[in-house]
């Protein structure tokens, strides 16, 4: 059953979640300010570089979610319960990333286990993203009038199926993080494949004009 009711609701309850998520990122190195003392501010800098790159990392990483959860959520105004559900389990996913990125941070190297344990939270978030997807592919009724029957899965498999690289490339030894750096490519597959889907669509919905006849 699709309810409309309370739709506002699920999108500012995702909304706050996340911002959450983001503020945790932060507490660790704010905590650390807190003992700052007689320590010079570059001096703390430089000990805590490894920490500040990987905030800013899972930062990007988490308003990159954001901007697909968006994406997906501003093109349906209605819902289902097994919606909702799979909206939390993303929703976890996003709450718990703050605690890998905490691990790699306080690790002088970054093993495998660690860095398989991030990328492996970024997975989740793409595949419960994926499932939501498809759910709302799957009931056109959830979808708004301009778009009804028009989603396409393809960009987010290829993401998902990316992010799915990148987490078998994280337990290489020597690989780790450096397995994101395929994320790049699939972004550029996802780029062209939505403009060619964009430029289908609207192919099939502009009406062909004919030639008017001989007189």
């Amino acid at each position: 059953m699709v309810f409309t009711r309370g739709y506002d609701r699920l999108v500012n309850l995702s909304d706050a979640v996340i911002a959450i998520a983001v503020t945790l990122l932060i507490l660790p190195l704010v905590d650390a300010a807190g003992d700052l003392r007689s320590t010079p501010p570059a001096e703390f800098l430089a000990d805590n570089m490894q920490q500040l790159l990987l905030f800013v990392l899972s930062f990007v990483v988490i308003a990159r979610f954001w901007l697909m959860h968006h994406q997906i959520y501003r093109l349906i105004d209605g819902y289902t319960l097994r919606l909702v559900w799979v909206n939390f389990a993303w929703l976890l996913s996003i709450v718990f990333l703050p605690f890998p990125t905490e691990l790699l941070g306080q690790g002088t190297t970054v093993g495998s286990v660690t860095s398989g344990l991030y990328i492996g939270t970024m997975l989740v978030t793409s595949l419960t993203g994926l499932v939501q997807l498809i759910m709302i592919v799957r009931r056109p009724e959830m979808q708004i009038e301009a778009v009804r029957g028009t989603l396409r899965l393809t960009p987010a498999v290829v993401a998902t199926c990316s992010m799915a690289a990148a987490f078998a490339l994280s337990f290489i030894p020597g690989v780790g993080l450096f397995g994101l750096f395929i994320l790049l490519a699939s972004g550029v597959a996802e780029g062209v494949i939505a403009r060619r889907q964009k430029a289908r669509a609207a192919a099939r919905l502009t009406p062909v004009e004919t030639a008017p006849p001989a007189a």
